[in-house]
């Protein structure tokens, strides 16, 4: 059998938990890096067990880097995670990894701590609030910079999200930005599934800055991989 010819493109690999972010992705990585090719990678057992167990197991991060190991193998030169619930599964296998890999929200943490010292995170799942809240702060130490966090929770709306009911998670997101507003600087929504909502009261808030993270986070991704060509 005649060998294949060597592919002149990079390539991306993208690793979700839910299924309807992969055409919120392939957009935005066209966008960002137009000379790469990418392939998606879908588990969503991975976000169901750390909702049914409360937080991140082993057993998950074990099959997190499982996926990351065998992106790898299929020929990835860079991989990133778009579930911020799996973060601290994420920064347990960059260390062994040999490719670039990221986490989504690292970008919004960037973005989020040069705006304001009052950050307030709002989440639908509460399994996420934590490892964005502690993204947040160790990214504010390393800029030097102070920040207090503030966080949200709207309980019920990821339920309805996953029902198919996606006008009623937005509207439940709608109201808790409403809420959140008048006490912080800045809003990180913690998921990426709740960007499309703050659309729904981008009049209400004003001047307030609402960070989602699939947008700033593939900008971030870019700017990584650039700066280590």
């Amino acid at each position: 059998m005649p060998k294949l010819p060597p592919n002149p493109h990079k390539v991306l690999a993208m690793i979700h938990t839910v299924s309807g972010l992969i055409p919120v992705f392939e957009p935005l990585a066209k966008q960002e890096l137009p000379d790469w090719e990418t392939f998606n990678m879908l588990d969503e057992s991975l976000l169901r067990a750390t909702i049914r167990d409360g937080s991140l197991s082993l057993m998950t991060i074990r099959r997190l880097t499982g996926m990351v190991w065998s992106a790898v193998d299929a020929g990835a030169d860079a991989v990133v995670v778009t579930c911020s619930s799996l973060g601290p599964a994420v920064e347990a296998a960059r260390a062994l990894c040999p490719v670039p890999l990221f986490r989504i929200d690292e970008g919004m943490a960037l973005a989020a701590v040069g705006m304001g010292k009052q950050i307030g995170i709002l989440a639908t799942l509460r399994t996420t609030l934590d490892p964005t809240s502690d993204l947040i702060l160790r990214t504010a130490a390393q800029q030097g910079r102070d920040c207090t966090i503030t966080s949200s929770l709207s309980g019920g709306a990821f339920g309805k999200l996953s029902q198919g009911d996606t006008a009623g998670h937005d509207l439940m997101v709608a109201q808790s930005l409403r809420d959140l507003a008048p006490k912080v600087d800045v809003i990180v929504l913690a998921q990426a599934s709740m960007a499309r909502a703050s659309a729904e009261v981008k009049d209400a808030l004003g001047s307030l800055p609402v960070l989602t993270s699939p947008e700033l986070g593939m900008k971030h991704l870019r700017q990584a991989l650039q700066a280590n060509q």
